[in-house]
């Protein structure tokens, strides 16, 4: 069985996640969600999310393909979750870019054996979660 875990603000569920969600499925047979913390999102956006912690990992509770749901460790360390769970397949956002070098480091460097993968963009003028929640 493979494992593809998934990174995500998720505030605010919409068609270009559930587009994440279902190329998610073509990497693999289980899939991971891991749910960015309110501070995180504070920090790497500059903003707070419109919905708490708690109230977006229920949302993505309903979405049949995901898994397994973790809420981000927070702590300095935004690799733990991938060390700790050991997906076979990281695939990111069109557009992600936090923490990207950091996992991309430890493909290189650890005995971890995943691959990452770029997720191919949505409708991305119209289902951008910067754009929708405005």
């Amino acid at each position: 069985m493979k494992t593809v875990m998934i990174f995500g603000t998720f505030d605010g569920v919409h068609d270009g996640h559930r587009s994440l969600f279902l190329q998610a499925t073509e990497h693999g047979d289980k899939i991971i969600a891991v749910v960015a913390r309110d501070k995180t999102v504070e920090i790497v956006k500059g903003h707070a999310p419109q919905c708490h912690e708690c109230e977006r990992v229920a949302e993505l509770l309903q979405i049949d393909v995901i898994d397994d749901i973790i809420l981000g460790y927070g702590d300095d360390d935004k690799c733990l979750v991938v060390r700790d769970h050991a997906p076979d397949v990281i695939l990111l956002g069109y557009d992600q870019e936090a923490f990207v070098d950091e996992l991309y480091t430890l493909a290189e460097k650890s005995d971890q054996n995943f691959v990452i993968v770029r997720a191919q963009a949505y409708e991305p003028a119209v289902y951008k979660s910067s754009l929708l929640n405005r």
